[in-house]
């Protein structure tokens, strides 16, 4: 465990469009009465000392009913993101609940597959800095690029119209990063960042290597074999995916 206080913050705004259930993606459901959430609090809650999730207008009442017990007892706490601004407003629109805490594990809200090795090698490895845990993909969405000297120089994203490479490394919706500074190093960005060429928003990922290559933040990447770690609740199939992983770690 790091010596510094660590906070887990869970973007979680976002719905399952694509699965046309019309609730946000952490509250689906991938066993009889367990949901992302679940999963993800389970994953987190052996390493982190407090859990800060972002959720839409519309979904914070229905996620304080699912997470009452936890909330009540101060572990988990709730904010709401008024507006889709992307990732990185959702992260620090949040900031005043996770300032106080030397570390954040940022995990993305759909992330049912992760596994708790990866929680576990990530929190391990974090000292200063970014921590990334990276797995090689055949056909990546997101692709990472290090140069020689490891660091972080560019990460290229389908969504916004970039071309990834075959056998890319991308991440697997975890992201650890020292808080000093960070705060502020978000608020340069954006004075920065050009808006994505396809979304319009000041996205959260190129910040990372903005951090590495700019800022000289250190970087260690935490490798990951399994690709299908990678893998958000998106489509049917990846809920299917969740539900075969949720039974095989619950073992």
């Amino acid at each position: 465990m790091p010596a510094e206080r660590l906070c887990a913050v869970i973007p979680a705004a976002g719905r399952g469009t694509r699965l046309g259930l019309g609730i946000p993606k952490i509250m689906v459901e991938i066993a009889d009465g367990v949901t992302v959430w679940h999963v993800l609090h389970q994953r987190l809650r052996p390493y982190v000392e407090h859990v800060h999730v972002v959720m839409s207008p519309e979904g914070e009442g229905p996620f304080r009913a699912l997470a009452a017990e936890q909330i009540a007892g101060g572990e988990v706490s709730v904010s709401v993101q008024d507006e889709p601004t992307g990732m990185g407003g959702a992260i620090f629109g949040a900031a005043p609940h996770w300032e106080a805490y030397g570390t954040i594990l940022v995990v993305w809200g759909d992330q049912a597959g992760l596994s708790p090795v990866t929680v576990d090698r990530v929190v391990r490895a974090h000292g200063k800095g970014l921590t990334l845990p990276l797995v090689p993909m055949p056909d990546p969405y997101v692709e990472y690029e290090l140069d020689g000297d490891g660091t972080l120089v560019r990460v290229r994203q389908s969504r916004e119209g970039d071309e990834c490479r075959p056998g890319g490394l991308s991440d697997v919706g975890v992201f650890c990063l020292s808080t000093e500074g960070l705060r502020e190093e978000w608020t340069r960005y954006l004075d920065e960042a050009a808006l994505g060429a396809r979304t319009g928003e000041v996205n959260f990922l190129p910040f990372l290597p903005c951090l590495s290559r700019e800022r000289n933040w250190p970087v260690t990447v935490v490798p990951v074999t399994d690709p299908d770690e990678a893998r958000g609740v998106n489509t049917a199939d990846d809920l299917e995916y969740a539900r075969r992983a949720h039974l095989r770690w619950a073992r």
